[in-house]
């Protein structure tokens, strides 16, 4: 094992962290709340599995994802002209850009969220889980390294 082998695993860990996240809040967590809870209880559950989540996105998640993605690619040879050539280059232009879309998308989901404002809310949430696991597809799609 390489420090390199860490720093992708660290990578891959994190990815796999905030997408299974986000599946496990809208597939386990939220029907339960929404059919055991009532409005009020699940509207501070949720309120604050939203804002757990929100802390470790900014804590831990962007910090190892943008740390360890730099690392790689410095790694790999990429350089900013890289990305506009075919095959790795537009993959990972294309993962990178989604990954700035989800990014902002779960940003103004909190937003929405805390300003009440619950259908942006939602389609927030669910445009970063969309892109979350479009990031996860064009990762897989990256020809090895």
């Amino acid at each position: 094992m390489t420090w390199w082998s860490v720093v992708r695993f660290a990578h891959v860990m994190g990815a796999a962290l905030w997408v299974g996240g986000q599946v496990a809040v809208s597939l386990v967590v939220l029907p339960l709340v929404r059919r055991l809870l009532d409005g009020e209880r699940r509207a501070r559950v949720m309120g604050a599995v939203g804002r757990r989540f929100g802390l470790l996105t900014a804590a831990v998640f962007l910090p190892v994802q943008l740390g360890s993605g730099v690392a790689l690619a410095w790694r790999g040879g990429v350089t900013w002209a890289s990305l506009a050539e075919p095959g790795y280059g537009r993959i990972l232009a294309a993962k990178l850009a989604l990954f700035c879309a989800v990014m902002a998308a779960a940003g103004l989901h909190g937003w929405a969220a805390g300003a009440g404002r619950a259908a942006l809310a939602r389609v927030m949430a669910v445009a970063a889980l969309v892109g979350s696991v479009g990031v996860v597809l064009l990762a897989t799609a990256l020809p090895g390294t």
